[in-house]
């Protein structure tokens, strides 16, 4: 996961706009100005109410684009947080050369820059938001990439390479301790109940917060169907400390003691993730992404220093 090949391209307010003038003309006159840039996407806001996202970075991004155009209108409606809902695709053409789609816009500021600071009001948002994503799956749903939902044990080899490299780079204050979750987490039994939606990808800049909770949840390129011990993570990564008992008891049908086990070795790969990529660009996109570090720092810590429920 940290070593994609990425391969930036420019990309302008007269690039986007000429291509909503090719495909979508009806919304060419709205206003246009950049949202954001993110790991795969670039996010422009177009008037008040919508906005277009463009790959600009990672190879994979054109899948998830058109993924989440396939099933999130399906999904969204039963969400109690807003979600990004597609509205148009966007073909690859001779000004561009990828798919990209308009969606609605979501306001709110990414929790790892803004954290939910409300702890109640957080863990219960959260833990509404997942109860009513995590139903069954339909046959045909997408499964996870790089092993999203799927056991976590296939991730031995990404957690041995992350732990190492954090290790080495002096980020990691007592590897035995991380190791010693993550293997209580690869112990426990796999999933054994269908396979539910997830979000796939809840880690703090995917996730919108606003009056010191949580508002909305973006970026639905990892939507997949498999064990929900990988959203459950989020707890760890998202909440502000002392929030975790408050979610747990909120989501439902509660979690079972295998799969909180599990949750804890998901948490420890997201926050490994997040360290290494905002530790200056060690893994990814030079210049790496400094705000990811801090709550992967916190969770680790609080998955180090609590024993699984």
């Amino acid at each position: 996961m940290l070593h994609m090949t990425h391969i930036e391209m420019e990309i302008t307010a007269e690039l986007v706009r000429d291509l909503l003038r090719d495909q979508h003309p009806d919304l060419a006159d709205r206003p246009l100005r950049l949202g954001a840039r993110g790991w795969d996407n670039q996010l422009w806001r177009l008037g008040d109410d919508l906005a277009v996202r463009l790959p600009w970075a990672t190879q994979s991004a054109d899948a998830l684009l058109r993924k989440e155009h396939a099933w999130l209108p399906a999904l969204a409606p039963r969400l109690p947080l807003q979600v990004p809902v597609p509205q148009r695709l966007g073909e690859p053409s001779e000004r561009f050369p990828r798919p990209w789609i308009v969606t609605t816009w979501v306001p709110g500021a990414p929790a790892d820059r803004a954290p939910a600071t409300s702890a109640a009001e957080a863990a219960d948002a959260l833990a509404t938001f997942l109860t009513a994503l995590h139903r069954p799956a339909p046959d045909g749903a997408p499964a996870g990439g790089y092993g999203r939902g799927g056991p976590l044990a296939d991730r031995a080899e990404q957690f041995a390479e992350q732990l190492t490299s954090a290790t080495e780079l002096g980020l990691i204050p007592d590897p035995d301790a991380v190791r010693a979750v993550w293997e209580d987490a690869v112990a426990a039994p796999d999933w054994a109940g269908p396979a539910l939606w997830l979000h796939g990808d809840l880690h703090p800049a995917n996730v919108l917060t606003a009056d010191g909770t949580f508002c909305g949840v973006i970026d639905f390129g990892d939507l997949c169907a498999g064990d929900p011990a990988c959203d459950l993570a989020a707890p760890w990564v998202l909440l502000p400390d002392g929030a975790a008992d408050r979610f747990h008891d909120a989501y439902q049908p509660a979690a079972d003691a295998a799969t909180l086990r599990r949750a804890r070795g998901w948490a420890v790969l997201q926050a490994l993730s997040g360290i290494l990529i905002g530790n200056a660009g060690v893994h990814g996109r030079p210049g790496g992404k400094p705000t990811w570090g801090p709550p992967a720092h916190t969770a680790l810590r609080r998955l180090t220093t609590t024993a699984h429920r």
